[in-house]
C-alpha cells in the first residue's frame, strides 16, 4: 500500500520547507500554516499574471522514489527541500491521470491538477537539478518528474506513515499536464 514518507510546510515563500511531524489539509485551501494556502493562486509569478486565477496548486507532492534517484546522480535532496508537502512511496504519482483523488490518512481527500513544471529555483538550490529532474520517454516526448500538484476536496490531519488510497476517474483518463 502507498504511504505518506514526509510532510512539510513553510509560511514564507521560499524554496524548501522544513518537515513537520503532520500537516492539516484545508478544504478548498490548502496546507494550513503554508505560503500557498489560499482558493486563488499564491506562486507570486501566477500571482501578477492574474490574481483571480484558481489556485491549482494548494498541494505539491513527490514520490521518494524521485529522491532517491536524484541521490544517486549526486545531489542531496531531502523530503521538503524541492518546496514539496507531502512525499510519498510505493505510488507511481506521475502516471496518475488529471482527476484522481488520493486519501491521504484517515480523513484528507485530494485531487491531482497537474505536473509541476520544474523551474530554474531548482537549478539556483542546487546546480543541474532541473535537468535532473526532467527526461524523455521512448518517443523523445518531454517528462517532467518533479512530482504532482493537488487541490484539496476534504481537510484534515496528514502525517508520515499515513496510508495513501487511490481513486481514479472515469475513463477515458486524461494525462497529466503542467499547472
Amino acid at each position: 500500500m502507498p504511504v505518506v514518507l514526509a510532510v512539510a510546510r513553510s509560511p514564507v515563500h521560499g524554496f524548501s520547507k522544513p518537515v513537520e511531524p503532520r500537516i492539516r489539509l484545508l478544504a478548498g485551501l490548502g496546507v494550513e500554516g503554508d505560503a500557498h494556502l489560499g482558493a486563488t493562486v499564491k506562486h507570486r509569478s501566477r500571482v501578477r499574471r492574474d490574481p483571480t486565477q484558481p489556485n491549482l496548486r494548494q498541494l505539491h507532492l513527490v514520490h521518494a522514489e524521485l529522491i532517491e534517484e536524484l541521490a544517486e546522480a549526486g545531489f542531496r535532496v531531502a523530503p521538503g527541500a524541492m518546496g514539496e508537502n507531502v512525499v510519498t512511496r510505493g505510488l507511481d504519482l506521475l502516471a496518475l491521470p488529471r482527476g484522481a483523488r488520493l486519501r491521504l490518512g484517515a480523513e484528507a481527500l485530494v485531487e491531482v491538477t497537474g505536473l509541476r513544471n520544474p523551474c530554474h529555483q531548482l537549478d539556483d538550490f542546487q546546480p543541474g537539478l532541473m535537468a535532473a529532474t526532467l527526461g524523455r520517454d521512448a518517443g523523445g516526448r518531454l517528462i517532467r518528474k518533479a512530482g504532482v500538484m493537488a487541490v484539496v476536496l476534504a481537510g484534515g490531519e496528514v502525517a508520515p506513515g499515513d496510508g495513501i488510497v487511490i481513486e481514479l476517474p472515469a475513463t477515458p483518463h486524461a494525462p497529466l499536464e503542467p499547472v
